[in-house]
């Protein structure tokens, strides 16, 4: 099994934001993670790639104990988060924005930019990628300067740059036109599977790529696992959906 949880409980004071949660992933499947709003989605990524520890529980990945060890060192064991570095680096040129990821995963993040000039190496990846997806004709533009979609594509190139075994996603295509949406999901997929990526694990709150992508959805519901299950199980659970969908916005 690639990615475990055991029994997860996170309280914030007096507030359970996840009870009881347990849940496992083997490799080869697209999970998304849905739910209303406060039913702590976002508490379980945060947990699952080590950002928070939980109050209680285990969170296992490829067998190893990686409960709050932080995303930095889960990354370099293989589990990797898209971390929204054109937020954080909007003036950092495309091709500098995933060199970082590049570096990052290399352990020399201390090297100064001008001196990577050279390493056609590290270049060569940074230019592969941003070809994968579609973003090759942007190298020298600063990060800022995207549309929107195209700085989503930037985010998940710069995670897929860690080469993840398993990679999470807080709302891929939060912001994007229903149009750019699928673009995004295709390309992805598709740059997944190339790069061999063995699961994708994400938090979407737009059913039409939940059901359109997902080979398993994993319903939340006030802290709690409400339905886990592929989506026609899901879409035949009347209760389910009603709570799912007809309040659904993370």
């Amino acid at each position: 099994m690639l990615l475990e949880a055991i029994g997860v409980r996170k309280l914030y004071g007096t507030f359970c934001a996840l009870d009881s949660v347990t849940l496992a992933i083997p490799a080869g499947q697209f999970v998304s993670i849905v739910g209303p709003n406060g039913a702590g989605k976002t508490t379980l990524v945060n947990v699952l790639t080590g950002a928070v520890p939980p109050s209680a529980g285990r969170v296992r990945f490829k067998g190893q104990d990686v409960a709050g060890v932080g995303p930095v060192r889960l990354a370099r064991l293989g589990m990797a988060r898209a971390f929204q570095l054109v937020s954080v680096f909007p003036d950092l040129g495309v091709g500098d924005t995933i060199a970082v990821a590049v570096l990052n995963r290399q352990r020399r993040g201390a090297r100064p930019f001008a001196s990577l000039r050279a390493d056609r190496a590290v270049w060569d990846e940074v230019a592969a990628l941003a070809e994968l997806f579609g973003l090759g004709a942007s190298l020298g533009r600063p990060a800022r300067t995207l549309a929107q979609g195209d700085k989503k594509l930037l985010d998940v190139a710069s995670a897929f740059a860690l080469r993840p075994e398993v990679i999470l996603l807080d709302e891929p295509t939060s912001g994007v036109s229903t149009a750019d949406k699928h673009a995004i999901m295709e390309v992805l997929v598709q740059a997944a599977a190339r790069l061999g990526i063995k699961s994708i694990i994400q938090v979407e709150h737009d059913m039409d790529i939940v059901f359109g992508y997902s080979d398993r959805i994993v319903a939340l519901h006030q802290g709690r696992v409400l339905a886990d299950g592929p989506p026609a199980a899901l879409q035949a659970d009347a209760e389910v959906m009603a709570t799912v969908v007809g309040r659904a916005r993370a």
